[in-house]
C-alpha cells in the first residue's frame, strides 16, 4: 500500500510524472513514504528473514522466532509509523478526485472478529457468502478474444470488484478504533463507490496495520518452539486470503509425501480485470473532448486504482484514438 500511494498513485493526483519528480517539490512527503515503508519492510526482515519474499516461514509456524529484544528495536519505529500513517490519510483526502461512481458488486473476505486478512468467507454486498470451498462453484476464469490476461466473473453476476473499497465495504466496523476516527475524520463512508477515491482507503488500512503491529508487539508471547510438526497426508486444501490488491484465491492438491500435484491460484488482477476494463468504458465519454495527452493519463490513473504490478502501473499505455 505504502509503495503504491506515495511512489505510483499520489503524483497522479499532484501532476507529476512521478515520484522522482515530486520529491523535487516535495521532499519531506516522499522522505515520509519512504520511512513509511522502510518501517514495513523492517517487520519483514525480522519476522520473514528478509524483506521481499520471506524465507523464514514453515508449515507449522517459523524456522526461527525472533527474541523480544529484536521486536524491541521495532516498536519505536512503529509508533513513528502510525502517526505517519495519520498523516498520510489527511494528506491524500485533499486530493482532486475524478467523478467516477460505479455499481460493484464487491467482494473480500469477511470475519466476525477481525478486519480480513486470513480468516472469514468469501463475501459480497450482494448476498454472498462462501467458504474458500465454494469459490470455483460461484466465479469463473474465462479466455477473452482481445487480451491474454484472464478475467474472473462471478458466474451470476459478472464482473465484480475486490481490493481496498470491497473490504471497507464490508468490514469497516472491523477496523481498528483509530483507524475508525481517521476515516471519519475525512468524512469516508463505510461504502464507497469512486476507484479514484481508493487511495483514501489504502490509507486507512496503513493506519489499521501499523495500529494492528503496535498492539501485537505489546501482547506478544514467546513461544517454546518456532513452529508445529505438521505430518503430510494426501488431500485437498482450500483458502482464500486478502493481499493489498485484494482476495487471493488458492487450491492445492497434495500426495501423501505432502508433495503438491496440482495448483491453482486467481489473484486479485485477475478477478479486477473486467472491472478495470468496465472503469475505463465508462470514463471514455467524459474524455472525448480532452487532448490526447490527458486522456491516455486519465486512462492510466485509472489502471493504478487497482494496484497492479509495477510493469503495468508505470507509465505504459499506447493509446490510439480515431477522431470523426
Amino acid at each position: 500500500h505504502t509503495l503504491h500511494v506515495y511512489l505510483l498513485h499520489a503524483p497522479d493526483f499532484l501532476g507529476y510524472e512521478g515520484a522522482v519528480e515530486m520529491a523535487a517539490d516535495h521532499p519531506g512527503v516522499v522522505e515520509r513514504g519512504l520511512r513509511l515503508k522502510k518501517a514495513g519492510n523492517a517487520i519483514m526482515q525480522i519476522l520473514g528473514g528478509r524483506e521481499i519474499h520471506p524465507i523464514n516461514v514453515r508449515l507449522g509456524g517459523f524456522y526461527r522466532v525472533p527474541r523480544a529484544r529484536e521486536w524491541d528495536t521495532l516498536r519505536e519505529e512503529l509508533l513513528w509509523a502510525r502517526d505517519a500513517a495519520v498523516e498520510t490519510v489527511r494528506w491524500t483526502a485533499g486530493f482532486d478526485f475524478p467523478d467516477l461512481e460505479r455499481d460493484y458488486e464487491l467482494v473480500a473476505l469477511q470475519s466476525e472478529t477481525e478486519y480480513p486478512f486470513n480468516e472469514g468467507t468469501i463475501a459480497s454486498n450482494r448476498g454472498l457468502a462462501i467458504d474458500a470451498s465454494e469459490f470455483e462453484d460461484h466465479f469463473e476464469e474465462q479466455q477473452v478474444p482481445h487480451s491474454n490476461a484472464l478475467h474472473c466473473v462471478h458466474r451470476e453476476h459478472g464482473a465484480y470488484l475486490v481490493g481496498p473499497l470491497a473490504r471497507f465495504a464490508l468490514n469497516a466496523e472491523r477496523l481498528s478504533p483509530l483507524a475508525r476516527e481517521v476515516a471519519r475524520e475525512i468524512g469516508l463512508e463505510t461504502t464507497c463507490r469512486n476507484p479514484f477515491r481508493s487511495i483514501l482507503v489504502r490509507g486507512i488500512e496503513i493506519v489499521h496495520a501499523c495500529d494492528e503491529a503496535v498492539n501485537i508487539l505489546e501482547a506478544m508471547p514467546q513461544p517454546e518452539e518456532p513452529a508445529v510438526e505438521v505430518p503430510p497426508v494426501a488431500g485437498i486444501g482450500w483458502a482464500a486470503t486478502e493481499a493489498p490488491r485484494g482476495l487471493l484465491y488458492h487450491r492445492y492438491r497434495t500426495d501423501e509425501h505432502g508433495r503438491i500435484e496440482e495448483a491453482h491460484i486467481v489473484p486479485p488482477t485477475s478477478q479486477n480485470q473486467k472491472s478495470i476494463e468496465d472503469d475505463l468504458r465508462d470514463m471514455i465519454p467524459g474524455l472525448l473532448d480532452a487532448d490526447d495527452a490527458l486522456m491516455r493519463h486519465r486512462c492510466e490513473q485509472a489502471i493504478r486504482n487497482y494496484d497492479p504490478c509495477i510493469s503495468c502501473a508505470t507509465h505504459f499505455l499506447r493509446l490510439e484514438i480515431e477522431r470523426r
